[in-house]
């Protein structure tokens, strides 16, 4: 297999990674063959696959100006992927200049990635490191050199919670995070669930098994499940709703179907 300038060294490029698959759907450029067979697989099941992650991509977009005009312009964006067009600090600080942002991803493709793109760049910077330890994010320089967490932040864990098996307790890392975070502060999720696709539960799991193949088991919660995730957080209108009924831009009347699958929320820390 031809290795292409742009790999970190050291990255195994036979096995897919989750941030590429998802760089793949998103119409990026960061993806071996072997992400985009395992998307082809799970399109199969799911061929909406590509418009859930736009979905996610737009929400997040909203929801990022949503935290500007509340006054929150400090970002800590966890699971953040490969850059793409239309990232959290370019929304962020085209709405504010002074605007603060920092990346953490344990994928070392998507760090590497994003180190490149924000070069240059003052106010943003990329941690290394896994949601499912967050002192290890907390206590990071680049969170030090960024963030005042005597002020909000705004917490970004966009298509993350999801990876994460109940047994390695992600509310109790989501805990952790909310305790560290200032009064003000705001938390936005996005999370994958059966409830909305518009395919029968079976035919959405094959595309779970894809992922349970490739070892990245894909977690589908319920809403309830969902929002425990809330917990210590006071949601803001219009609460834990389908994807695209966040806030939208437009009447959402036109949107694809499968724009509605999974939920969306913004909480605030009183």
């Amino acid at each position: 297999m031809e290795r292409p300038a742009w790999a970190p060294p050291g990255i195994d490029i036979s096995v897919p990674s989750v941030s590429r698959i998802y760089d793949y759907y998103l119409g990026g450029s960061h993806n071996f063959e072997v992400d985009r067979e395992a998307a082809r697989k799970a399109m199969q099941f799911m061929p909406g696959l590509p418009k859930i992650m736009q979905a996610n991509r737009a929400v997040m977009r909203r929801a990022v100006r949503f935290a500007v005009s509340e006054g929150v312009t400090q970002f800590l964006d966890i699971g953040s992927g490969i850059p793409t067009f239309g990232n959290v600090h370019e929304v962020a600080q085209k709405a504010d200049p002074e605007a603060r942002v920092v990346y953490v991803d344990h994928d070392p493709v998507a760090v590497a990635h994003s180190q490149a793109v924000l070069e240059g760049n003052e106010r943003a910077g990329i941690v290394g490191a896994d949601l499912r330890k967050p002192r290890e994010i907390l206590d990071s320089p680049e969170v030090a050199r960024l963030l005042d967490l005597d002020r909000p932040v705004a917490l970004l864990l966009v298509a993350v919670l999801h990876f994460i098996d109940d047994a390695d307790e992600p509310q109790r890392a989501v805990a952790e995070l909310r305790d560290a975070l200032a009064p003000g502060s705001l938390i936005f999720v996005t999370h994958a669930s059966y409830e909305g696709i518009p395919l029968p539960q079976e035919q959405a799991g094959g595309a779970v098994e894809v992922y349970k193949d490739i070892r990245n088991p894909l977690i589908m919660r319920g809403r309830e499940e969902v929002a425990r995730f809330f917990d210590g957080f006071e949601l803001v209108e219009p609460g834990l709703v389908a994807t695209a009924k966040w806030r939208p831009d437009a009447p959402t009347e036109q949107e694809d179907p499968y724009a509605f699958a999974g939920f969306a929320g913004v909480g605030r820390k009183a």
